[in-house]
């Protein structure tokens, strides 16, 4: 990673990431708009699709800093930007990263899982950073504005599986453009694992049929994320078979894997690519 002088860092640029042509031209677009004013962007989609590397990657495409901060362990309003501490029988203010990212021009801002904070007030202080005004008021290190060009991205987990997420706020999805992932396309995921880990294609696409026969199952769906995928197709990579790395990467039941494996063995046209909307590299 290249260092800012701010101190902040530029990620390095992943090979082999795919994203819709819609995506990647909004993300043109919301490039340009950043050079007019902040902006904010919602990123929502099933866990394991992809949505922290797409903010990695429109850093890295820009030449921006990047600075990720987890809001699932705020627990109170103002935690994001210090808070006091003891030492040697003294309290003193430490202040966090969060200050000095948004007052770094052009900086990407990552909030990851947005809507799961130990306490729904914890947000509060947001409102006002992701506001027209982009400006906020502490006690302890007076007003902070939010420089030129930053770009917050907020990334959330949307489904019931999802223990622990709560509805955002209402007020604050206002403040955002709203990003929709999903899984690839089976043609695209295939490609990724391939050039990712070096498997041969017809095990790449065997390990994505198998997934996509799990997603779906009507009995007991099973979330295979992109992200288990590559891993399975890593474990693919260094020796073991595919039915081997399925069950160790996976809790789902033999007797559903078994059945999984032999329905795509008797499918006649197991190894057909379907073709949905057009994916380029980003």
């Amino acid at each position: 990673m290249a260092e800012t002088e701010h101190g902040l860092e530029i990620p390095q640029r992943e090979e082999h990431f795919f994203l819709p042509q819609d995506i990647i031209d909004n993300l043109g677009r919301i490039e340009a708009l950043s050079q007019r004013h902040p902006v904010n962007i919602l990123v929502a989609g099933k866990q394991g699709c992809g949505k922290s590397t797409m903010v990695r990657q429109f850093a890295a495409n820009n030449n921006r800093a990047l600075a990720t901060f987890q809001i699932g362990i705020l627990s109170e309003p103002g935690q994001l930007f210090g808070e006091h501490r003891l030492k040697d029988g003294e309290t003193y203010y430490q202040q966090f990263l969060f200050p000095q990212a948004i007052q770094t021009p052009g900086c990407v801002i990552h909030l990851e899982e947005i809507n799961r904070p130990e306490h729904p007030k914890a947000l509060n202080m947001l409102f006002s950073v992701l506001s027209q005004d982009r400006q906020v008021w502490t006690d302890e290190l007076g007003l902070i504005k939010v420089a030129p060009g930053v770009v917050f991205f907020a990334t959330l987990n949307e489904g019931e599986e999802f223990v622990g997420t709560e509805m955002l706020d209402a007020a604050l999805r206002d403040r955002f453009y709203v990003t929709l992932m999903d899984y690839l396309t089976p043609e695209v995921e295939t490609d990724v694992l391939h050039l990712k880990t070096g498997i041969d294609q017809g095990d790449a696409q065997t390990i994505v049929n198998i997934a996509g026969q799990l997603r779906k199952n009507t009995q007991e769906p099973v979330t295979v994320s992109t992200r288990h995928t590559l891993m399975i197709a890593e474990m693919v990579a260094v020796g073991a078979t595919v039915r081997e790395a399925f069950a160790n990467s996976l809790q789902v039941s033999r007797d559903i894997l078994e059945s999984v494996l032999l329905s795509l063995h008797l499918e006649m046209n197991m190894t057909e690519r379907s073709h949905g909307s057009r994916y380029e590299k980003y």
